[in-house]
């Protein structure tokens, strides 16, 4: 039996965070971290496309917390805790200087997670903090005053145990075995599978600024559309799906989704395009795209308004007009099933809010047992937020630890 003081489940963002602190604080604290696999951090290293989005420069708590679909009431306490510009200023005292990108996404300046990594790994040992991994947890039980955590190779005994493992099913039933409900883990973070003529050929396509809809649905989000070999990607989408997790789960991922490509109203469009009929008279719709769109995306949505390569402005219809109007204000696309970031997967599900005391993410059911990560039903919409988080959390647990010490 290996004793500790704090023994930290989940070598990942929270957990290495969290016990980082806890050591610092009480450097007479033993300190363990128990990792199920053979490498520690592994999703921080591929965060960001191997850059670490660390976090987002949003500062107000208030306007940071509607970045969670889940999680948005209990979180503003916490960011009162620790905020963004406290994840900045614990990085840059340990030498890692932040750098914001113009969309408010922050990156290590070397534009590498490894030196994300490399911080961590440095601290942890500074600490004392010992990191223990291929220990895939079996069981985690409570005796007199004490856990026990049974792995696959050691035993460990210790006073508090901080559970930090993200999405992990089998970690989940252990938390059901001590008194926790889970709720039911969905995908969120994910892009839409559509085979439509208009997006076909062109993968690769970027437009800016639009707003998509979820038909039959409140679901909206506005931002860049990316299309891809299988659909639609990019900010805008990613936001539905993390707001939508449930609702599209529900609907087996097949629905529909209205995009307006221009965001402005459709009567408002057809006026601009009677203008340009007047004043472009001879020259093909299909060569010279409006309102700052695409090439290849206007020419795809002049195709659809059943035009061909070779229609004047002065020719065209009213019905042809109208058809154009729609397809750049309401464009109907049937979206069948979703794609997911393997490595950037999220999930929305985990152990259910109500059964977490936010002030210190300590179990309101078992003591001495703290929650950190997305192993709580939380998440948020691509960006740094998710990683938020983690700091949050993971910096208030070892507060409430050595407020203990």
């Amino acid at each position: 039996m290996k004793e500790y003081n704090v023994i930290v489940v989940g070598g990942g963002a929270a957990g290495f965070f969290a016990a980082i602190n806890i050591a610092e604080q009480n450097p007479q604290y033993k300190v363990a971290i128990l990792e199920r696999g053979k490498e520690v951090l592994g999703k921080v290293k591929v965060s960001g496309g191997g850059r670490c989005n660390v976090t987002h420069a949003e500062f107000v708590p208030q306007e940071l917390v509607k970045y969670y679909p889940r999680g948005e009431k209990e979180l503003l306490g916490p960011f009162h805790q620790f905020m963004t510009g406290d994840t900045m200023a614990w990085f840059e005292e340990r030498g890692v200087e932040l750098k914001i990108e113009e969309d408010g996404r922050m990156f290590p300046v070397s534009d590498s997670s490894q030196t994300i990594i490399d911080c961590f790994l440095f601290e942890a040992k500074k600490h004392n903090v010992d990191v223990l991994t291929n220990q895939g947890v079996k069981t985690i039980s409570k005796r007199d005053e004490a856990w026990e955590i049974e792995t696959n190779h050691d035993t460990f005994k210790a006073e508090q145990l901080l559970v930090a493992t993200g999405s992990s099913p089998k970690i989940w039933k252990l938390l059901e075995g001590l008194g926790h409900s889970i709720s039911q883990p969905v995908p969120s973070l994910f892009t839409f599978n559509i085979k439509d003529n208009r997006l076909k050929d062109i993968p690769g396509v970027v437009a800016q600024n639009v707003e998509v809809k979820v038909l039959g649905t409140d679901l909206y989000s506005e931002g860049p559309l990316l299309v891809t070999h299988w659909g639609l990607s990019a900010p805008a989408i990613l936001k539905l799906s993390a707001f939508g997790a449930l609702e599209l789960a529900k609907r087996d991922y097949k629905f529909e989704v209205e995009v307006n490509f221009v965001k402005q109203a459709t009567a408002a469009i057809l006026e601009q395009l009677k203008q340009v009929k007047l004043d472009s008279a001879k020259k093909t719709v299909f060569k010279f795209p409006q309102f700052d769109l695409p090439k290849r995306l206007w020419q795809q949505l002049v195709l659809a308004s059943e035009m061909t390569e070779d229609s004047r402005w002065g020719d065209i219809n009213k019905n042809q007009l109208e058809g154009l109007a729609g397809q750049l204000t309401q464009a109907v696309f049937k979206v069948d099933g979703k794609s997911t970031f393997k490595e950037e997967f999220v999930t929305a599900g985990g152990v259910d809010l109500k059964e977490i005391n936010f002030k210190t993410f300590e179990s309101k059911l078992n003591k001495n047992l703290y929650l950190a990560g997305e192993v709580i039903n939380i998440d948020a919409v691509t960006g740094g937020f998710n990683f938020q988080n983690a700091w949050t959390g993971a910096y208030i647990v070892s507060k409430a630890i050595s407020s203990k010490a």
